[in-house]
């Protein structure tokens, strides 16, 4: 008999939904891009995952100004930002406007799953940022929160980690969605991205 892995027995002692191994992207180290269902996706794993199991929902929680200026993918069945851009406070320190949380965020979201026909305890639900990090991964925990069992964040998001070196030093364009090969583009799908 095979050997099960540490991590393996315990999410079988837990109950826990996991994906095969072949197609789980290992914890980030930063807690903040760290999610309760211990449930990680790259996007390669994301867009197979979906190719995979039809019934998989990737969810993209960007402002949609980002989402109209960097790119869609095409495979996004929900958008619901988790946080905006508020014009009107500027962090003068950063150079950046400040982001406002969405405070129906999760109401949004759990909203537009149940019109999909989502199953909280069978649907595989793809959390997508920027990076992979602040929003998708809270994003997240706020439906695993709710019953949502198989709530994923993908671990480089949309535009990936910043290139380390080179004349490119600090440019998101490493992996994620946008740098893997998959399909995206600039015309967003009014049906996605309807107001709420």
């Amino acid at each position: 008999m095979r050997k099960l892995s540490h991590a393996a027995l315990v999410a079988l002692a837990l109950g826990v939904a996991s994906v095969p191994s072949a197609m789980a992207a290992d914890m980030p180290s930063s807690p903040t891009a760290q999610v309760k269902s211990g449930l990680y996706v790259t996007a390669k794993e994301a867009a197979q995952l979906m190719a995979d199991d039809k019934g998989t929902v990737l969810v993209d929680v960007r402002d949609p100004v980002e989402i109209m200026f960097t790119g869609y993918a095409p495979a996004t069945a929900v958008h619901v930002p988790y946080q905006t851009a508020d014009r009107t406070r500027f962090n003068a320190e950063k150079g950046v406007f400040l982001m406002e949380k969405n405070p129906a965020f999760a109401d949004q979201v759990e909203a537009k799953l149940t019109a999909l026909g989502a199953d909280k305890e069978k649907t595989k639900v793809v959390f997508m940022c920027r990076s992979g990090s602040t929003r998708s991964a809270p994003a997240a925990d706020q439906l695993f929160a709710r019953g949502w069992k198989n709530a994923y964040t993908m671990v480089d998001g949309f535009e990936g980690e910043t290139r380390k070196d080179g004349p490119s030093k600090g440019v998101r364009d490493v992996d994620g969605w946008r740098n893997s090969g998959l399909p995206w583009g600039y015309k967003l799908d009014p049906k996605v991205m309807a107001p709420n």
